[in-house]
């Protein structure tokens, strides 16, 4: 079982390039050697998986990551990419997987895509806060976590609507209309709004670090903060530094929320103490004080607006 998760963690790399495969009901699978009599064909005797697997994947260093082109040229070296090939020759397609373990290559893919695309978002910081609220209250199981993921998820489209607004009108609107042919120009146009976004929010909140972080591990020099441009960070690095951005802001907001309701429990716990009273759990009695107290202040209004007014608007700016 162990082999069959690491194979198909190594798979998921190329696997979002198979769905075209799949969809024209053809197998996929990874380039294995195809045997000639007692020996292996390896890799370099055949140029063009050779080729497609080294567009798919550049070299270390390169800071341009288009996944549409890398997908392109993993399907190229996926079995059935090359329909047209005869068998006979070097090119020739190779063994494909059986079908249950493409089907379970599928699901793990588009299981991991939502995931991906929501950390690009608000989402991280509202569900976190919203999390954090939920246990300075106290109140066991409420509200279900199925509701506080809804009302995350809502208002995560309220505030990326004229972020995604932007990528219909400035990269799907002009796909669509044929001024955009090439996969290079259609990722550079999808991403841009997106990146605007995140670098706005790590702006706005002054997390920099976040970002320094990950370009210093990836090995480029951050001792002049000042001569970097957005230009020169690349998606791979832009992402998980606005993930850490997110995440510490977000911790920060919740211990502003636990401080009132911490003020509550302290008070009450004290009182009891007062009176003797060591038996009584001090969450019976603070509890409904929470309650009053957050729906006398309207804490959910409170709260959700506070969060909403806290991004900043996405502006045009070039990358």
């Amino acid at each position: 079982m162990n082999r069959v998760l690491l194979f198909i963690a190594a798979v998921v790399a190329i696997g979002l390039g198979s769905i075209a495969p799949i969809a024209s009901g053809q197998t996929i699978g990874p380039p294995l050697p195809e045997y000639q009599g007692s020996r292996p064909v390896m890799p370099g005797q055949r140029p063009a998986m050779d080729k497609a697997i080294s567009e798919a994947f550049p070299a270390p260093g390169v800071s341009s990551f288009n996944p549409l082109t890398m997908l392109e040229a993993a399907g190229k070296a996926l079995p059935g990419a090359n329909s047209q090939t005869p068998s006979g020759s070097a090119d020739a397609p190779l063994a494909a997987l059986s079908t249950p373990v493409t089907i379970l290559i599928l699901l793990t893919v588009i299981s991991l895509a939502p995931a991906i695309v929501l950390m690009t978002t608000c989402f991280p910081r509202i569900l976190i806060v919203l999390g954090l609220l939920k246990q300075a209250i106290g109140a066991q199981g409420v509200p279900p976590p199925q509701v506080i993921t809804a009302l995350a998820l809502f208002m995560t489209m309220l505030v990326m609507a004229p972020t995604y607004d932007r990528v219909y009108r400035e990269a799907v609107v002009p796909f669509n209309r044929g001024e955009i042919r090439d996969a290079e120009t259609l990722w550079l146009k999808a991403r841009q709004p997106i990146r605007d976004f995140m670098f706005d929010q790590i702006e706005a909140t002054g997390n920099w670090n976040s970002l320094y972080t990950i370009l210093e591990y990836r090995g480029i020099d951050t001792s002049e903060p000042e001569k970097l441009t957005r230009a020169s960070v690349d998606m791979i690095s832009l992402v998980p530094a606005f993930m850490l951005s997110e995440l510490k802001t977000a911790f920060l907001l919740g211990f502003r929320i636990y401080l009132p309701f911490l003020v509550i429990d302290m008070v009450i716990s004290a009182l009891l103490i007062s009176m003797s009273i060591m038996m009584l759990p001090p969450v019976l009695i603070s509890l409904p004080f929470k309650l009053l107290l957050f729906v006398m202040v309207d804490g959910w209004q409170l709260v959700v607006g506070g969060l909403l007014r806290g991004f900043v608007a996405g502006s045009p700016l070039t990358s």
